[in-house]
């Protein structure tokens, strides 16, 4: 998510801040100690109310965490690739693989909102049974300000617009019933657009009202917008892509250089001449040992590029995406926990460069299928 930073990990998994996170847990705790606590509480000093504040926005901002890690414990055990965990104002988001059935992605889709009912549920316990032993003091009423606030946000998430986990759960339900995944991913991108738009609404009369939190929901409001859109942007691509053999988008021939060649010599003989800004590089034995791109290429100083090798530069096959040609398209790019992150895709047929599928040939697919036509197949040549 963009406007996010990395700051550690959680059950092995990459964990990111994005940067409404904490702008949301400071106003709730600005409110929880010059609001909420003064006026459940009062007779106490600003010191006191300012350290609850504090301890409130970590339990808080732990809350958040429990959250979406929920999510990525539930996708793991069910052998879903999880990427990374990104903390953000209205709970947070798991970049995963797709779930393999309705039941998998049901199941995600309900363990960060169930966590944070349990969590707010337990809190309010807690706060109430504090009451019952010491009084209604700051510690209660932290606690039970700790359980209002899991709660809102379970609930909130379970409104049926994606990408809240409500509309993971729409989408979920109208998998399994229509047995369409890509109908529903549209339905339940629709269903966050229509959302977002309404947040906007309301938030932007707010704050002409008077309001200036108004702002604050518009700007969600519109991050939900722009996040429908793109998921419903990329179930219709994945719906393009139903059915195609990776044989019939990939590129073939394609050039390949030898990654023992220097980097003047591979712009000038490879590079320039070819169609692609991603290209594969081969060893002594002509197999693929990875791929660099025109921008990593350009990135070596010029007065470097005769002594340093193509393959000081390039991304090792290890770390490349391979498939052979008879693979489905959209299970090898499914492969990976990000949308597009298994963009370019070697193609290797007993240990043979065949081809590739870089971007340009997966928008190529779709602006076909738009069209109504299917790719052509590929020319049985080889490199």
């Amino acid at each position: 998510m963009n406007g996010s930073v990395r700051v550690g990990h959680v059950f092995g998994v990459p964990l990111r801040l994005h940067w409404s996170a904490p702008v949301l847990v400071a106003l709730l705790a600005y409110g929880l100690g010059h609001e909420t606590l003064p006026a459940w509480t009062p007779g106490h000093s600003s010191a006191v109310y300012a350290i609850a504040s504090v301890i409130g926005a970590a339990l808080l901002m732990g809350s958040l965490l429990l959250h979406e890690a929920a999510h990525a414990v539930a996708a793991r055990s069910k052998g879903v690739s999880v990427e990374d965990v990104t903390v953000w104002a209205l709970g947070g988001m798991t970049q995963m693989g797709r779930p393999r059935t309705a039941g998998v992605a049901l199941l995600v889709a309900v363990s960060g909102p169930a966590t944070s009912l349990v969590l707010g549920g337990a809190a309010i316990g807690a706060g109430m049974g504090a009451h019952g032993l010491i009084g209604w003091g700051v510690p209660a009423a932290l606690l039970v300000w700790l359980g209002w606030a899991n709660l809102l946000l379970g609930v909130f998430n379970l409104l049926p617009a994606a990408p809240l986990d409500g509309g993971r759960v729409v989408q979920a339900v109208l998998w399994w019933r229509t047995g369409d995944r890509e109908r529903a991913e549209r339905a339940a991108g629709r269903s966050g657009q229509l959302f977002g738009m309404a947040m906007i609404a309301f938030g932007w009369v707010s704050f002409v009202r008077g309001n200036t939190g108004g702002l604050w929901f518009a700007l969600i409001g519109l991050f939900m917008v722009v996040v429908a859109n793109a998921e419903r942007r990329r179930a219709t691509v994945n719906e393009a892509l139903r059915g195609v053999r990776v044989a019939d988008a990939m590129s073939h021939p394609v050039a390949a250089g030898a990654d023992w060649l220097t980097v003047d010599r591979f712009i000038d003989e490879v590079a320039t001449p070819a169609r692609h800004s991603v290209l594969p590089v081969v060893d002594f034995e002509g197999r693929p040992s990875g791929v660099v791109s025109l921008r990593g290429l350009a990135a070596v100083p010029r007065e470097g590029r005769g002594d340093r090798r193509v393959r000081d530069v390039a991304t090792p096959v290890s770390r490349c995406t391979l498939a052979v040609p008879g693979d489905l398209l959209n299970e090898v790019m499914e492969r990976e926990a990000r949308p597009g992150a298994g963009l370019p895709i070697l193609v290797v047929d007993h240990g043979h460069l065949e081809g590739i599928v870089t971007a340009h040939d997966v928008t190529r697919l779709f602006q076909l299928h738009a069209l109504g036509m299917t790719a052509a197949p590929p020319k049985s040549s080889h490199l």
